[in-house]
């Protein structure tokens, strides 16, 4: 059963940081490319950052230079780093792993991040 479990949420200041934590099992983490995604009240679903099984990184204009996403293939952990956060940044943050061969994209329950002035 594949379980992706996020912490590291919670609120903050802006200007602050936060990291944010995601731990898979069930799956073959390393085969698995990682992507967090934001959804804000009434907004769609986006991606904020992705991690590849080869570790190539992409970021969504919004947070780039200010979010880093990096992976611990030995931990089957992925993080986001979130510094300078803006009120904007205000969602709750759901990791995903997708498997690009098996086609099989995976879900977490997702963590809050609210960032006030």
């Amino acid at each position: 059963q594949v379980q992706l479990v996020e912490s590291g949420g919670g609120s903050v200041q802006a200007g602050g940081s936060l990291r944010l934590s995601c731990t898979a099992s069930g799956i073959i983490f390393r085969d698995n490319n990682m992507n967090w995604y934001q959804q804000a009240p009434g907004k769609q679903r986006a991606l904020v950052a992705g991690i590849t099984n080869g570790g190539v990184t992409d970021y969504a204009n919004p947070v780039k230079g200010r979010f880093t996403i990096s992976r611990d293939n030995a931990k089957n952990t992925v993080h986001l780093q979130m510094n300078s956060l803006k009120p904007e940044d205000t969602a709750a943050y759901y990791c995903s792993a997708y498997d690009s061969r098996r086609r099989i994209r995976s879900w977490g329950q997702g963590t809050q991040v609210t960032v006030s002035t």
